[in-house]
């Protein structure tokens, strides 16, 4: 039957789209607003949209749903996805059983212990979290107290020098702690020893 004054038909309402609120898809017609992931209801776009037969859905729940399952397929970088996406809608089969959970109870003061075990910035004492973590002089910063103890610059892994668990630029290290006299840290004469 022809479609007389209109255009195609939308993959997810089934009303008709018409050219100017058309987003095609493998094949399929969408209105802009109809162009959600079919599990999350997220908006799509042309980078984000990942398509399986009739159906589209964002990258991250066509990961779930599709994607390789298993230790080492995390979404990130040495990441372990525990998502099974239940609460998206999807029926996630899993390849092996999962393990029986220990019969005798876990130890409370071990699970404490392990939660307060994080490392303390030795500039402000307080926890330093994986987000916010600098290595400097073999112990763990926040990004914003990793700077020079005597300037206060904004330190790199290019810039930084550390003397008895201090940070501390090249210029102020070379300044403070560096040789003295004629051609070193910028002195024009010899201290005169009496």
């Amino acid at each position: 039957m022809p479609n007389w004054g209109g255009g195609a038909k939308c993959g997810a309402c089934e009303k008709t789209v018409y050219h100017a609120e058309e987003i095609q898809c493998n094949g399929r017609s969408f209105h802009k607003l109809c162009f959600l992931c079919m599990a999350c209801r997220k908006a799509l776009d042309s980078t984000t949209v990942a398509a399986h037969e009739s159906e589209i859905y964002c990258k991250t729940c066509y990961g779930r749903k599709y994607g390789p399952k298993g230790v080492g397929f995390g979404q990130g970088a040495g990441c372990l996805s525990t998502d099974t996406g239940d609460h998206l809608g999807l029926n996630l089969q899993q390849e092996s059983p999962k393990p029986a959970r220990p019969s005798t109870p876990i130890n409370a003061s071990k699970f404490a212990k392990k939660m307060v075990d994080v490392d303390k910035c030795p500039r402000c004492g307080k926890s330093v979290y994986a987000a916010e973590k600098i290595m400097g002089g073999g112990k763990p910063w926040h990004k914003t107290c990793f700077r020079c103890a005597i300037c206060g610059k904004s330190l790199e892994s290019t810039n930084v020098t550390d003397k008895d668990g201090e940070l501390y630029c090249k210029v102020c290290y070379a300044k403070n702690f560096g040789p003295k006299g004629i051609g070193f840290g910028g002195l024009t004469q010899v201290e005169k020893k009496e």
